[in-house]
């Protein structure tokens, strides 16, 4: 065997470039100790949503008059609501409502906002004018108002409570993707794909669309925390998830007139709203430093 040959097969295999990006990314990341956490607790949260309901003994609906507004104990980790549900298990149960609310709400804006952005941003002109002008529109309401908005004209429901939100959360994508599509387009090898005959579907989703994806990923997180804050206050203000879904904002609602001879039925609903707001926050801020690329080494 030639000393050629030796030195191929002793040769140590590379990586790709992506494979090598993502491990940069990842490694980044294990320095931020605030990220870990939240990247945990948020992984804990899907995990407990997805099977906790299964290991809850107790319905979250069901009605027990004789042990309502029982303080937290053994039988009771939480506590009983003015209804005497156990409010640990439609905690458990409301995760699974809470967390819908925020990926499918962030989904379905962030869906349409990345098309109109990079659209605009691509084409320009009056396309352009026409799309930031209706996306200044909306951002001329607060977010929680024109939520309010379209729910109140919708009728209150966890379903209309999505489609708000996520209306909502269409203009911040939309700015965003725009802004990074306009860098992107006027990169050289743009130049060279049109010149070789490309369309601008392929342009559009083949080579722009990958080169944006690090600020969608960081809005989509810290969006995620935005809707899930939003979706609780439309829900404490009765026109999110109906009685009786154990939807943690409505929970807050029915234990308002209890706070001071029964405490526990907010502070725990409360406390779990905070906590995965705060994990979804803190991992977004990590993601972000990561992949800026301000911070290659």
């Amino acid at each position: 065997m030639s000393g050629d040959a030796l030195e191929t097969i002793n040769r140590p295999k590379r990586s790709s470039p992506r494979v090598e990006y993502y491990k940069t990314i990842w490694k980044r990341l294990r320095k931020n100790k605030a990220a870990v956490v939240g990247g945990a607790l948020i992984l804990v949260f899907i995990i407990v949503s997805i099977f906790g309901p299964y290991f809850t003994t107790q319905s979250p609906t069901d009605v027990d008059v004789l042990n309502k507004l029982k303080a937290p104990s053994s039988e009771h980790w939480f506590g009983t609501d003015n209804f005497g549900r156990d409010i640990f298990t439609r905690i458990i149960h409301g995760m699974a409502l809470t967390l819908k609310v925020g990926f499918l709400s962030v989904a379905m804006g962030g869906s349409v906002g990345i098309v109109l952005g990079i659209v605009s941003g691509y084409y320009g002109g009056k396309v352009d004018t026409i799309i930031m002008r209706i996306m200044d529109v909306l951002l001329a309401f607060p977010g929680i108002l024109l939520a309010l908005a379209i729910v109140s004209v919708l009728g209150g429901s966890l379903t209309n409570v999505i489609i708000a939100v996520g209306v909502f959360s269409v203009p911040a994508f939309a700015r965003i993707v725009r802004g990074s599509t306009l860098s992107v387009r006027k990169l050289e090898y743009i130049d060279a794909v049109k010149a070789l005959g490309a369309n601008d579907f392929r342009i559009i989703f083949k080579h722009i669309l990958p080169n944006v994806m690090s600020p969608i990923i960081v809005q989509a997180t810290l969006r995620i925390a935005t809707a899930i804050l939003t979706a609780s206050g439309l829900s404490f203000l009765g026109l999110g998830a109906q009685p009786p879904a154990p939807e943690w904002g409505a929970m807050l609602n029915d234990g308002r007139a209890y706070m001071s001879n029964a405490p526990h039925i907010i502070l725990f609903p409360g406390i779990m709203i905070v906590l995965v707001v705060l994990a979804f926050n803190i991992f977004g801020d990590g993601l972000r430093d990561a992949l800026d690329p301000k911070m290659n080494k």
